[in-house]
């Protein structure tokens, strides 16, 4: 397994965030995290990412204890990439100096071949043109596909997407789904989502977080279509009612 969470525990004053969760992902799977607001998924991305420590329990990334107090943090966010609701683009760079400074102020690659790469991931992702563009120049989805390269081009061992559509209007949610989608099997990815519909199409497995826990977890047809969990299915059942699956 790349990514196995075990027993992991974390509170926030009295809030108990994740309690006892468990979950293991393979290489080049992709896992989508779904459940209600405050049941876990964001807290347990962050975790991953060592940006919130846990109170208890074991996080370990191709084998290695990375929750161990001697773990340099910074050496594991090397490997592992990180996109959230927001863009977090710099405004005063060009999309490319976006893209290419953690290549190369923190990597020490060489400035032509991190611009390189870069320029190929941006017209993979139909952003080519937008190379030096500022981000106020472009729609939100093409912002967040430019932060979903950012995370990319450092070739991480996995990608963790942390509801990377919420911010978007409604119209722009579907260029960035495709482009996630087109990524599969690339990268190993977890992402948290409430896009149903997109979690079908694209996970490899639906886990169902409640209440710090994965409750349910299975392909997704299973979990989505057929799920075994009341709360699991009292849960789809309010999504459906919302025309969201």
């Amino acid at each position: 397994m790349l990514l196995t969470c075990t027993d992991v525990r974390k509170t926030f004053g009295a809030s108990v965030v994740l309690d006892g969760l468990d979950l293991s992902v393979d290489e080049h799977e992709v896992v989508a995290l779904i459940g209600a607001s405050g049941s876990g998924k964001s807290t347990l991305l962050r975790c991953v990412n060592l940006l919130t420590g846990i109170d208890d329990g074991t996080i370990t990334l191709d084998g290695e204890d990375i929750t161990d107090p001697k773990i340099n943090p910074d050496d594991v966010r090397q490997k592992i990439g990180l996109v959230f609701q927001s863009y977090n683009l710099f405004p005063h760079m060009t999309v490319l100096d976006n893209i290419t400074l953690a290549p190369t102020r923190v990597h020490g690659r060489p400035v032509d071949e991190a611009k390189s790469q870069a320029l190929e991931w941006l017209a993979r992702v139909g952003l080519a043109d937008k190379a030096s563009s500022y981000p106020d120049r472009l729609s939100g989805g093409q912002q967040q596909r430019a932060a979903i390269v950012r995370a990319l081009v450092n070739s991480p061992r996995l990608l963790l997407l942390d509801e990377v559509t919420s911010a978007l209007d409604p119209e722009l949610v579907g260029e960035v789904l495709t482009m996630i989608r087109d990524l599969k099997g690339d990268t190993t990815m977890v992402l948290a989502t409430h896009e149903m519909g997109f979690a079908r199409q694209v996970a490899d497995r639906v886990a169902f977080l409640d209440k710090g826990r994965v409750l349910e977890q299975g392909p997704p047809e299973q979990v989505l279509g057929d799920p075994v969990e009341p709360r699991t299915r009292q849960f789809l059942a309010r999504i459906i009612e919302a025309g969201r699956l």
